[in-house]
């Protein structure tokens, strides 16, 4: 198996369970997060590459580089871009219903 199609199968895996909480966030955000994800990725991949901290097996990536960077090493930062305001907004809606259900002890505990 290719990283390119272990990456394209976790993104249309993740984008599928997230596609509920994805058309309640605003989409600038997140579009911005994946851009400056993927521009951090660009620029630092291609110094580790460069100075040989990890390589890539030929044999599994599609060859096509950015700068210096694999086109399947973007998938990571895709992947976190969409993720984590999921995550944020899955578990900070649990966060606010539990603190509900709990009435005034919420998050901040009994009274004293």
């Amino acid at each position: 198996m290719t990283n390119l199609t272990l990456n394209v199968a976790v993104l249309v895996v993740l984008v599928a369970v997230s596609v509920p909480v994805l058309r309640r966030l605003r989409a600038w955000p997140v579009l911005g997060t994946n851009a400056h994800l993927s521009m951090l990725t660009l620029i630092f991949d291609t110094l580790m590459i460069g100075v040989g901290l990890y390589v890539f097996d030929p044999a599994k990536i599609v060859g096509v580089y950015l700068w210096g960077a694999p086109l399947e090493d973007f998938a990571y930062a895709i992947a976190a871009g969409i993720a984590m305001p999921v995550l944020w907004t899955v578990l900070g809606g649990w966060s606010a219903r539990r603190s509900a259900a709990t009435g005034a002890q919420g998050a901040e505990g009994p009274p004293a």
